[in-house]
């Protein structure tokens, strides 16, 4: 792209970015920048010009954009070409460098590798330097080949996978599910095993790791899953269902019910989906989920990829990358994601059924968080409500409250039931029900009839 006058003149207006670097002359910092654009997105670079985007000319002879063409040359591996162009701008020479993006990743100088982030250069570490050749070879860290076989998977995990696949109807399967995996890369022809296979259906070391909070450090709920990945996603989905509100909504008759969660599940879902499946494994960090009163926060190791950042997801409007290919494979194929972009679009959709909450993404070092808050949230325990919140309180107020009241017609319908039972059907923990069963015994609406071990809770 050959560059005229009056667009050295408009890049200048703009300032240094992402993609535009402003210099009075070459230098070796001008090989990195150019290492750097290409390494991202590609860029100019404008000589000539001082620090208040100011045209104070640079003094050049015939050769001096040739040996500056020859010392790129030899310090760059592989060996790229920027284009120069000659531009005189109020009788002053400006020299202006395009660098194009290059396909084969990543481009080294002096055995170093630079990106573009903003307006500077930045070092890549080893694990971004191996991250980007995956991206650049079109493969990914969940490809590799592991020291096992086939029949190392767990058989529950296998078969979860194979009624998935059917429920979603995403891929025919032959009827030979160690064959379909083989033929979807994730299983090697010989039968061993790819990382990626490992860890949907297999024993790893990666973990999720959740905890409910009162404080930053009060924990009074704690959970670590180390299991086949598309088993650990339900697991850790329950354990959050049992530690955030739910509140039931009835029918004139009483017992139709609507669930109110605290936060939309759908949502939940898709990101801890998207902590799992764009997780950097490499990494040996856990997923960490941390429950509060009043917000919930999801962090997994592996920061943004491929030049994608927090403006792009929030504008709707971006290419989706995938830093682990046969994960996202495999969850596509059960149902559970999209693979076009349109994750974080489906969440916000989500929200705005829950006027009261707000999203919040964080793109750290080497670590992305995502954190939906709550506003104006009446504090529970163990979802039920202490003190008095629009007149609702663990007595009796226009009836009992959502709580109790489906206890009482859980038991009315299914009497002579235990704890368990309630705490299944009523998807949530031993407290909050011993909470209700005690409000309606001493309302006298319930009674425990048997002994302790084989007795059950029936109406009056």
């Amino acid at each position: 792209m050959i560059i005229d006058k009056q667009k050295i003149i408009q890049l200048l207006d703009l300032g240094e970015s992402e993609n535009l670097e402003i210099k009075t002359s070459f230098s070796k910092a001008i090989i990195e920048t150019i290492v750097a654009f290409s390494n991202t997105s590609g860029g100019t670079i404008i000589l000539g010009c001082n620090d208040k985007k100011k045209v104070i000319g640079i003094s050049i002879n015939d050769e001096s954009i040739q040996n500056w063409i020859n010392e790129i040359k030899q310090s760059i591996e592989p060996s790229i070409f920027p284009t120069f162009t000659k531009s005189v701008i109020d009788g002053k020479t400006v020299i202006s460098i395009t660098v194009d993006e290059f396909p084969l990743k990543p481009i080294t100088y002096k055995d170093r590798c630079f990106v573009r982030r903003q307006n500077s250069n930045h070092k890549m570490s080893v694990d971004e330097i191996e991250e980007m050749r995956f991206i650049s070879l079109n493969y990914s860290f969940g490809a590799y080949e592991v020291e096992s076989n086939y029949d190392a998977l767990q058989k529950d995990a296998l078969l979860f996978f194979e009624q998935r696949i059917l429920q979603a109807g995403r891929y025919l399967p032959a009827g030979d599910l160690k064959r379909d995996l083989v033929k979807l890369n994730i299983v090697k022809d010989n039968g061993r095993l790819t990382r990626a296979a490992e860890l949907l259906f297999g024993e790893h070391h990666t973990c999720i790791h959740m905890g409910r909070f009162k404080s930053q450090t009060t924990i009074i709920d704690d959970l670590m899953i180390r299991k086949p990945l598309l088993l650990a996603v339900e697991e850790a989905l329950d354990f959050i269902k049992k530690n955030i509100r739910l509140e039931f909504e009835f029918g004139q008759d009483g017992l139709k019910r609507k669930e109110n969660w605290q936060y939309p599940i759908p949502a939940l879902r898709e990101l801890l989906l998207n902590a799992i499946v764009h997780r950097d494994y490499s990494n040996p960090t856990d997923v960490i989920i941390k429950i509060f009163d009043d917000n919930i926060e999801i962090t997994n190791p592996g920061k943004l990829m491929g030049g994608l950042t927090i403006e792009d997801l929030k504008s709707d409007n971006y290419i989706p990358k995938h830093r682990n290919k046969l994960l996202t494979e495999a969850f596509y194929l059960t149902g559970d994601i999209e693979k076009y972009g349109t994750g974080f679009k489906r969440i916000k959709d989500w929200l705005k059924e829950y006027p009261n909450l707000t999203l919040e993404l964080d793109d750290l070092n080497d670590f992305f968080c995502v954190t939906i808050h709550s506003k104006n949230i009446t504090r529970v325990n163990e979802g039920v409500n202490e003190g008095v919140n629009e007149g609702v309180n663990e007595g009796v107020n226009e009836g009992v409250n959502e709580g109790v009241n489906l206890l009482y017609h859980l038991i009315k319908t299914n009497p002579h039931k235990r704890t368990p039972f309630f705490v299944e059907e009523l998807k949530t923990s031993v407290k909050p029900i011993e909470r209700w069963v005690s409000a309606l015994r001493k309302q006298n609406k319930i009674e425990f009839i048997g002994n302790s071990k084989t007795g059950g809770y029936v109406a009056k």
